[in-house]
């Protein structure tokens, strides 16, 4: 701890959108000093060379990828690293004596086979991935208190799971018939250069990417499966839309009984009280992405057919925020046994 009492905090890959993001929200956060912004592309470089908007505000050159000097200067460590790269690295870290919160996708499956199946990289030890705890704070959240190694969930798992477990858990509607349909702004390719992103490729057009295969399927099962009880296999569909941030899934499900708008918003908002980072919508009104931009915020509406004997929900978050850097920051909170939604008080953008 620093002599003001305060959490030392090391960023790894800040240079890239989630890293950048953690900065910003780690600024305002009471308990915390950023002590070590690390990448391993543009170490001894200052950070608002690349990010001019930080000019003024973190003022401090780029750190290498040292695992000694990173124990050195930190007690936790955001590992926001492509996956693969977390796979080796955090073991690293945690043999430190460091604390992790990995933003990768890296330790999110438990299956090691599976995630070479969905990743193309080689799995983490078995033992780290026994300890990472997934982070879904608002269904896992009690798992974090005291644990040294947070596993945060990938953006379009925490959008559809906020949306769909507490209706899955209830028995509400038929896991077998569950599509999901997912939309997410360009940031959430990340910062990198490549035809997907390039601006005449991307703007005034919208197009489904990796269809039946994003790896975050397999992410989504796990957990449906756990707070079923039964195997649970999902239709997932991504597509780019042309905005820098945003998720919005809208989920397709086969009801088990005859329940109103009314009475899902009930069921939800009974589920999530007391977690302030998920909104129910009244009956009837569904979620816009724009509602939750550069929040830490989940909002989550609803229709139900009659008709067709389906619900539909609407889940929306900041991709960059809730799906990334807010969440992370969230399970740190917890982790230390702090009010999870400390240094997290961001009203939404708006427009």
């Amino acid at each position: 701890m620093t002599v003001a009492g305060k959490l030392r905090a090391a960023i790894v890959g800040s240079t890239g959108y989630g890293g950048v993001e953690l900065i910003r929200l780690l600024q305002n956060h009471p308990d915390i000093e950023i002590t070590s912004v690390i990448s391993s592309s543009s170490a001894g470089e200052p950070i608002e060379l690349g990010f001019p908007h930080l000019t003024g505000i973190v003022e401090r050159k780029l750190d290498g990828v040292e695992p000694a000097e990173i124990a050195g200067r930190a007690d936790v460590v955001f590992t926001a690293t492509p996956s693969g790269v977390s796979a080796k690295l955090v073991p690293q870290l945690l043999e430190a004596g460091l604390k992790v919160v990995d933003l990768s996708g890296d330790f999110r499956l438990k299956d090691g086979a599976e995630y070479e199946q969905w990743y193309k990289h080689t799995a983490p030890p078995a033992e780290y991935l026994e300890q990472a705890v997934y982070g879904l704070c608002e269904v896992y959240g009690e798992r974090a208190a005291g644990v040294d190694f947070i596993s945060n969930p990938g953006c379009y798992p925490t959008a559809t799971l906020l949306g769909l477990i507490p209706a899955v858990e209830a028995g509400w509607i038929k896991p077998e018939s569950i599509i999901i349909d997912a939309k997410s702004g360009i940031s959430g390719a990340g910062r990198g250069v490549n035809l997907g992103v390039h601006y005449a490729e991307v703007n005034e057009n919208f197009k489904a990417y990796k269809v039946n295969k994003h790896q975050h399927i397999p992410e989504i099962e796990q957990v449906l499966t756990d707070v079923s009880g039964e195997k649970v296999t999902v239709t997932f569909t991504t597509h780019l839309v042309p905005m820098t941030r945003g998720i919005m899934s809208t989920m397709y499900a086969g009801m088990n009984g005859a329940y109103s708008e009314q009475d899902f918003v009930e069921l939800y908002r009974k589920y999530y009280a007391g977690r302030s980072f998920v909104r129910i919508r009244e009956a009837g009104v569904l979620p816009a992405t724009k509602e939750v931009s550069g929040s830490n915020y989940c909002d989550i509406g609803f229709s139900a057919d009659a008709r067709t004997g389906r619900v539909t929900i609407v889940s929306v978050i900041d991709n960059i925020v809730k799906g990334a850097a807010g969440q992370a920051i969230q399970n740190l909170n917890l982790m230390m046994g702090w009010e999870e939604t400390r240094g997290l008080g961001y009203t939404p953008v708006y427009p």
